[in-house]
This record gives C-alpha cells, sequence and structure tokens, in this order.
C-alpha cells in the first residue's frame, strides 16, 4: 500500500489574476506542463474521496498515486485546467467556498473571477470530485462554534442542492483548523478533509488532517518534479512551515483572548 501520496494544492489557473491571487496562481501553459510531467512519469491521478477511501479500508491504490486539488472555485479551473485534465484522463478534486461562486447563494466578494454553478456541473460530469471549503472563506478556527457549525454545514447544504449529492471530502480555509473545526467538519459529514502543511499526505495523518504541497506560480518544473516525487520538499517549503508553526501559536492565542472577553 503507498504510504506517502503527494497532493498536488492548486488555486487560480490564469494568464493575468487578480493581484490578491497572483502568487498562488499557476499560468494555464505551467499547468499544461505540469501534468504532461505527471503522464510521462507514471503518475496515477485520484479523486481525494479514492484516497479516503482506500486508506480507510485498507484497498490498494494505482501505481504512482497523486492529487489534483483545486481551492475556492475560481473560473479558470474550468477555462484552462479542465481541457487539460479532460485530454489527459485526469481525476482531480475541486473544493469551493459557496458563498464566493457566482449565483443565488452568493454572499460575499471574492478576491477574483469565480466558477458559477454552470461550471461546476460541467466540471463535476467530468469527473472532478466537488468538495466543501466553507462558505465565505472564513478563518474557521477563529470562530465561535455557531458560526463555524453554520460554515461548515451551509457549505455542504448548498453543494448538494446545486449537484444532487453531498459532498464527502472538505478543505480548510487558509489550511486552518484545529481540533475544534475537525470535530465540526466529521460532524457535518464529510469522510475526509485536507490541511496544507506542505508535505506528502500519510496515513498516519488522519482522515481529517491530510497534508498538500502548494503549487506555486514560481513553481518551475524542475521544482515540480522534485514536488511530486517528494524529494526535498521539507527542505522547500522549510519557512512556509517554520511561519505556520508560528502562526498558529498567534490565532490560538487571539481565540483565547475573544473568548475572554465574551
Amino acid at each position: 500500500m503507498n504510504d506517502a501520496v503527494p497532493i498536488l494544492m492548486y488555486h487560480a489557473i490564469a494568464h493575468r489574476p487578480a493581484p490578491a491571487t497572483h502568487g498562488l496562481s499557476v499560468a494555464p501553459e505551467a499547468f499544461a506542463e505540469q501534468m504532461e510531467l505527471l503522464g510521462e512519469r507514471g503518475f496515477t491521478p485520484v479523486t481525494t474521496a479514492g484516497l479516503g477511501r482506500a486508506w480507510r479500508h485498507g484497498e490498494p491504490l494505482p501505481p504512482r498515486p497523486v492529487l489534483i486539488t483545486f481551492d475556492d472555485g475560481y473560473e479558470g479551473v474550468h477555462r484552462h485546467a479542465l481541457p487539460v485534465l479532460d485530454k489527459l484522463g485526469f481525476a482531480s478534486t475541486l473544493f469551493v467556498s459557496t458563498g464566493w461562486l457566482r449565483g443565488a447563494q452568493e454572499e460575499s466578494a471574492a478576491p477574483d473571477t469565480m466558477l458559477d454553478w454552470g461550471q461546476v456541473r460541467e466540471l463535476a460530469a467530468a469527473g472532478t470530485e466537488i468538495g466543501g471549503h466553507s462558505h465565505t472563506h472564513p478563518q474557521l478556527d477563529q470562530l465561535d462554534d455557531i458560526r463555524l457549525r453554520f460554515e461548515v454545514l451551509r457549505c455542504g447544504e448548498v453543494i448538494a442542492e446545486e449537484l444532487g449529492a453531498a459532498p464527502v471530502s472538505f478543505a480548510y480555509p487558509f489550511g486552518y483548523s484545529s481540533r475544534r473545526v475537525r470535530q465540526a467538519v466529521r460532524a457535518a459529514g464529510f469522510a475526509q478533509s485536507l490541511a496544507v502543511g506542505n508535505a506528502l499526505a500519510r496515513r498516519r495523518q488522519g482522515p481529517y488532517a491530510l497534508e498538500r504541497v502548494t503549487v506555486r506560480r514560481s513553481t518551475g518544473a524542475d521544482e515540480f518534479v522534485r514536488l511530486v516525487e517528494g524529494r526535498g520538499v521539507a527542505r522547500n517549503f522549510a519557512r512556509d512551515r517554520a511561519l505556520t508553526k508560528g502562526y498558529a501559536v498567534v490565532r490560538r492565542t487571539r481565540r483565547a483572548i475573544r473568548l475572554l472577553r465574551t
């Protein structure tokens, strides 16, 4: 059984992304090249739900499994990524913040042009798993229990209403979670959830804290190959991991102060 699986985290796929999404965006040409590299090296993309089922039930995974995931729900996933994935026959997972998508459920301003629900349905029909990413993309670990429950449940409800099936996978906005957040996601009916971590995913991480590696606009072809093959991942993201640990302490302190004031 595969013990370490690269889960790639993408955001916007765009030629000219908005300033707010530029750093975490990937140019369409770079994305196409990266997908070709996966195919050339014998990787087999699977969905988040597929990985969760395999590790939960001890089932075998295909040779060299990899997960291709997209966060938030940017329009370029349909415009630029879908044709590439369809051509190669690659599975993927799209995690949507339902209040950001264009349509009747739109509630808050998104940082860039987002998908509409017709495009989400086309992605789902093409084999993309649609997962939850909260309703309005807040830092879930900073919310009170009532708002946390709303953000997680409302996201799943909207997806079920629009697609006719409840989502089973979730990804934490900003990668931030806590035991309380993970319990809320599980209670809402999600079977697995993804963090960030910038490390390969392993079964021992548990179904609600699976780690991913970030693909950025600055990620070149050689670096991409090293990431998916698990070479130098810790070194490559050493600064990110240090900042994440430090900010986790800050977030816990902020929440504790807010609780004392209420």
